[in-house]
């Protein structure tokens, strides 16, 4: 026997039409029996009445076929109860399960890709790797058409037992037990069964091969986009659009069986946050007046100074890395057969977090703690190496015999000058490696900063690595390392291929702790690239990549469209810039033909000859002189666009800043589209498909057809 909801539900009668009907009378003490166990929230016709059914044309006599099932899911959404389909392959599993005659309490299915698990007993659908409200799950086979929304809402199991005709009434007078109220009684309810006979998308389902998996980190406050939905819901969008950019770019690689999906999971560290204690705290000094605007400050744009605070900042950076760990090790449970790789995306001031965390990993992921505490480990101070290692590092061990005849110690050749140096016989090389390592040492310890020294083997990026700084003392640099506040940064149990930042204001954090150049050779000790993407009219957008290169003004990155090529206004507002450019050209080489004609001197009156033939040659020679310029600096302007560009190894020598297109709207007010523009990357098919196209070419899968 199939397993039913706990409580147990009668059987469906296998009559058909006329015989449901002589049955219907021997079915309402059971039914009546039910009516306890049936939500008032299903407004379902009462049949103590047969003027409560009307039956439509039906053959009494046609063979009975039972109803097709579909398994729904009931979110609220703006207060609402939404009843939302399975996909086919979700819904044919809990099918598969519910008909397999073996008990359902405690069957668990999972569904939408290993997301979200469905108690079959319980009939409800709970998330796996983040804290949602558990949702109630039905079998569906009769709808209901609703009062306001005219969409089909599911019957509950029980009264769809009972139900086979297509249109019914709901009572005209008597008792609303059945939710229906004074005013709707009377009005007929229009009835669909199966689940084909009614309006619904319906998705087939996601491949069940995972090949990569992507963290993705939230900005500021609890929504993250304009109609305020959570990091969960817009992660959703995301990956949703991946899964349709995957079916028309990578067509061949489906149809080859190269690739499957890649998984976005979201990180939310702003609950965590904000359940410290702290909102009551602010509540206490916060003014009565605008209260709406205060609690959205206090909830949202306090996120930027708490990030500056030592007591909260440990509190974000704590939450981030062990909730990604957290879940890494978990989706390893799930799916053991895993062997992609794992990339992180940041939005926001959730890009900044993962950029300081990252800048303060170590090479090596030897030496992790395997116990439970592993999730949330800091980088280890580590032994203080001697004179004759620091030497030795440096490839200057023939003068530790010099230091230590003189009886210099560390500390002691710390506070020695260049002059005491060449007093001692050491020749200038070795002199200036020497003043300059320990004076890059002197300010890392100097500064009101913990010192964080790498364990043996780790390759932790020194000050002088990373960038130098407008507020440099005796000519050092600050550390970038180690943030703008004093916080130990944990680990992470895996290392990252690629991190991406959606609107991202790293570049200006960076500027405002005094950084002012990134060291071309610098990168991530653990990730490999990094890719800063925004959109042109994006308020809390900074590039990168003049932080590396400081002295050369271009243009970042252009994404291409989705659908190939540029966006129709920017084209035609290049086409113009170019005509007006020949204009101008063409312009200024008539000019200069008109000046040289004006200014040339006379020729003899005697020499009618050659003057004619001068005259017939010069302005071929003339007329060819200004398309030689023309053609010169268009040739440059041409070779001014190819020249690469040394943009550093932050991204493994790559690019690093990337530019979406505005759509043509927005570029009407650039002011109107601003706070639009930060919170468009969640359904931004341009965005996915960088991210998709970057992650893939790890793989060497590339796109069916390269965009321009």
């Amino acid at each position: 026997m199939p397993c039913t909801p706990q409580g147990g539900q009668e059987s469906l009668r296998s009559g058909w039409a006329a015989s449901f009907l002589l049955s219907l009378e021997s079915e309402m003490s059971s039914v009546q029996s039910q009516q306890e166990q049936l939500s008032q929230s299903d407004p379902s016709p009462s049949p103590n009445s047969c003027s409560s059914f009307e039956l439509i044309d039906m053959d009494a006599g046609s063979l009975y076929e039972p109803v097709s099932p579909h398994w729904f899911y009931c979110k609220i959404i703006d207060s609402k109860e939404t009843w939302i389909p399975f996909n086919s392959e979700d819904s044919q599993q809990l099918e598969e399960a519910y008909s397999s005659g073996k008990d359902c309490n405690g069957r668990v299915v999972p569904t939408d890709g290993g997301r979200y698990d469905v108690h079959l007993g319980e009939r409800m659908r709970y998330a796996v790797y983040w804290d949602e409200l558990a949702s109630e799950v039905r079998r569906c086979t009769w709808f209901y058409k609703g009062d306001k929304d005219n969409k089909y809402v599911p019957y509950s199991e029980s009264f769809s037992q009972v139900l086979e005709l297509m249109v019914h009434y709901q009572p005209v007078a008597g008792s609303d037990d059945w939710g229906s109220a004074p005013t709707e009684q009377g009005r007929p309810r229009t009835v669909k069964r199966g689940v084909e006979n009614i309006s619904v998308d319906i998705h087939c389902g996601e491949p069940l091969q995972i090949d990569h998996l992507v963290f993705v980190v939230h900005g500021i406050g609890p929504a993250c986009d304009l109609r305020f939905r959570s990091i969960v819901q817009c992660v959703n969008d995301f990956r949703s659009v991946s899964l349709n950019l995957l079916q028309t770019h990578f067509k061949k690689a489906q149809e080859n069986h190269q690739i499957g999906r890649v998984e976005f999971l979201p990180v939310n560290w702003h609950s965590p946050l904000h359940s410290t204690g702290v909102d009551v705290d602010l509540q206490r000094i916060t003014l009565p007046s605008i209260n709406r605007l205060r609690h959205f400050t206090n909830d949202t744009i306090l996120d930027v100074f708490f990030y500056n605070s030592p007591t909260y900042c440990q509190t974000i950076v704590d939450t981030v890395a062990s909730e990604m760990n957290r879940i890494y090790t978990l989706f390893l449970q799930r799916n053991p057969d895993f062997k992609g790789g794992v990339s992180i995306a940041g939005h926001s001031l959730g890009s900044l977090i993962l950029f300081d965390i990252l800048t303060n990993q170590k090479d090596s992921l030897g030496d992790i703690d395997s116990e439970k505490d592993s999730l949330n480990i800091v980088m280890d101070q580590g032994d203080t190496p001697t004179l004759e290692e620091d030497l030795k590092k440096l490839q200057l061990s023939e003068f530790f015999d010099i230091f230590e005849k003189e009886k210099v110690d560390k500390e002691a050749l710390a506070l020695c000058t260049d002059r005491d140096l060449q007093e001692m016989g050491i020749p200038l090389g070795p002199r200036k490696k020497i003043l300059n390592y320990f004076s890059t040492r002197k300010n890392s310890t100097g500064i009101n900063r913990p010192t964080l020294q790498p364990a043996s083997g780790a390759n932790i990026p020194k000050e002088s690595e990373f960038c130098s700084s407008s507020n440099t003392r005796n000519g050092d640099y600050l550390d970038v390392g180690i943030g703008q506040v004093s916080v130990k940064y944990p680990r992470l149990i895996y290392k990252p291929e690629i991190f991406f930042a959606f609107g991202s204001p790293i570049g200006m954090f960076l500027t405002v702790r005094g950084l002012k150049r990134i060291d071309p050779n610098y990168r991530f000790p653990t990730c490999k690239g990094f890719f800063n993407i925004y959109h042109p009219f994006d308020p809390v957008a900074y590039r990168i990549e003049p932080m590396v290169v400081p002295g050369v003004e271009f243009e970042p990155m252009l994404i291409p469209h989705h659908k190939g090529r540029k966006r129709m206004h920017l084209e035609l507002r290049e086409g113009l810039t170019r005509m007006s450019m020949d204009l101008k050209n063409n312009l200024l080489g008539s000019l200069r033909m008109a000046w040289k004609s004006f200014t040339r001197a006379p020729y003899p009156a005697l020499q009618v000859s050659e003057t004619a033939e001068e005259t017939e040659a010069e302005p071929e020679s003339t007329s060819e002189k200004p398309s030689d310029v023309n053609t010169e600096e268009t040739s440059v302007a041409v070779k001014e666009e190819v020249l690469p560009i040394n943009v550093g190894m932050l991204n493994g020598g790559q690019r690093i800043d990337y530019v979406l297109q505005e759509k043509p709207i927005e570029s009407f007010n650039e002011y109107l589209f601003a706070l639009q523009s930060h919170l468009c990357y969640w359904e931004s098919e341009d965005t996915v498909l960088l991210v998709l196209k970057e992650i893939y070419q790890t793989q060497g899968i590339f796109l069916d057809q390269p965009l321009q």
